[in-house]
């Protein structure tokens, strides 16, 4: 593989260039036997040229690729290229040409475990087969000089294969529908225990599968360095300070210019976090990017449509500062630690638990109950018992909890006073 970063703009694009270039090797080299061999950055004045670069710098471009014959493609670090572009950058070199698009949508592919997962991204590459279809029935029609009817349907090549399509979309998003439905009853089920809900976002390989798995002391977690690892949703059981039982939330990991299409099709994965009690966004403080991922992981977020108080309470976590001298956060309420090494994990800990108890509505009460009847055991069952402290004079205790308004409400009218 053969990796080109177009770069637009004057000199002060370079370092941001240099930056792009290397996210995307690290992209190909997440795909099982792909290679990066060479690499190179190439100015041009308009993205919007048919060909990309100028006349001089394309030149430049096809002798490099020309002289690795045993390069077998080149990656263009473009969002999307349409599909004629690509038609006439392969014709030029005699390789195939990916976009990121491609590049991330084959990822997606190759890391896809559930069934939801496979359903989005054949649902994510509708749009690229539509574009594909127009083009290849274009230049069947200049051959052939016109469009063809096939035999008694009354419909051209395109009319069919456009309609097929659409009928394959259409059977994708209801299989989703119906995932989401399924998903929503196991929500309902899980709001009942009242389990609070702490989705973990950031960019991808920022390090917030290590942190859960440091958080919840889940063996069966296996944190890779690489782009994307974590593509599904999955949850985690884990406890605050107080013994507070929470849900930590793995999510897919966001990149800067992910294709919307990508993004729209895991809208069904991500709706999942509209419905959380608290976001944890995690940074990779070491990368030198870390501001514009941040922005990056902002932007996405609010174009969820969260509700507002999800937004206004988001944790900012500063994973990785074991590899950055002496750091001390800028934000006034980050948290810096280091996931993979434990440092901070008891100060982020808290400060979860603080948000996470204003989130939820729940308090932290003392209840006088009698040790003779259920109530004890009640309260161990339906609520967060911190402390007992049994009066055996009484025959009572007093018995510190973490309890919402709901449960509180449920106590008093099943044991009144």
């Amino acid at each position: 593989m053969f990796v080109v970063q177009p770069r637009a703009g004057g000199l002060k694009r370079r370092r941001a260039a240099e930056l792009q270039v290397a996210e995307a090797v690290a992209l190909v080299n997440t795909l099982h036997n792909w290679t990066v061999l060479d690499k190179i950055i190439l100015p041009t004045k308009n993205l919007d040229q048919k060909l990309i670069f100028g006349k001089g710098n394309f030149q430049i471009l096809t002798e490099k690729i020309k002289r690795l014959p045993q390069a077998t493609a080149v990656f263009l670090n473009l969002e999307r290229i349409s599909t004629l572009t690509k038609k006439e950058l392969e014709d030029a070199w005699g390789v195939k040409v990916f976009d990121r698009y491609t590049v991330v949508l084959h990822i997606f592919r190759c890391n896809a475990r559930t069934k939801e997962a496979k359903l989005q991204i054949a649902l994510a590459e509708i749009p690229l087969l539509r574009s594909n279809l127009k083009t290849e029935v274009s230049h069947l029609d200049q051959q052939r000089g016109g469009s063809r009817y096939i035999m008694g349907s009354g419909e051209t090549f395109l009319e069919t294969q456009t309609r097929l399509l659409r009928e394959r979309e259409l059977k994708i998003r209801n299989a989703l529908e119906n995932l989401r439905r399924k998903r929503s009853i196991l929500r309902t089920q899980r709001q009942k225990r009242e389990f609070p809900v702490i989705s973990v976002m950031g960019y991808t390989n920022c390090g917030k599968t290590t942190l859960i798995k440091a958080l919840t002391g889940d063996a069966g977690l296996q944190p890779q360095d690489q782009l994307f690892a974590t593509l599904d949703i999955t949850a985690h059981a884990g406890y605050l300070p107080s013994h507070l039982a929470v849900i930590y939330v793995d999510t897919i990991g966001f990149l800067s210019d992910l294709p919307h299409d990508l993004i729209g099709s895991f809208s069904a994965t991500l709706e999942e976090v509209a419905h959380s009690d608290l976001i944890v966004h995690v940074r990779d403080v070491s990368h030198p990017e870390t501001v514009q991922q941040k922005a990056s992981v902002l932007s996405v977020l609010k174009n969820l449509n969260l509700p507002s108080h999800l937004l206004d309470s988001i944790v900012e976590v500063h994973n990785k500062v074991d590899l950055v001298e002496r750091y001390e956060p800028i934000e006034p309420n980050a948290v810096a630690i280091s996931a993979l090494h434990g440092y901070g994990l008891q100060d982020l800990k808290e400060e979860i638990e603080r948000t996470v108890l204003i989130a939820t509505g729940k308090k932290i009460l003392t209840i006088k109950v009698n040790l003779t009847g259920p109530q004890l055991s009640w309260l161990y069952k339906e609520a967060t018992v911190q402390e007992v402290d049994v009066m055996p004079d009484d025959g009572t205790a007093s018995v510190k909890v973490i309890i919402s308004e709901s449960v509180l409400g449920k106590f008093r009218k099943t044991f009144p006073q």
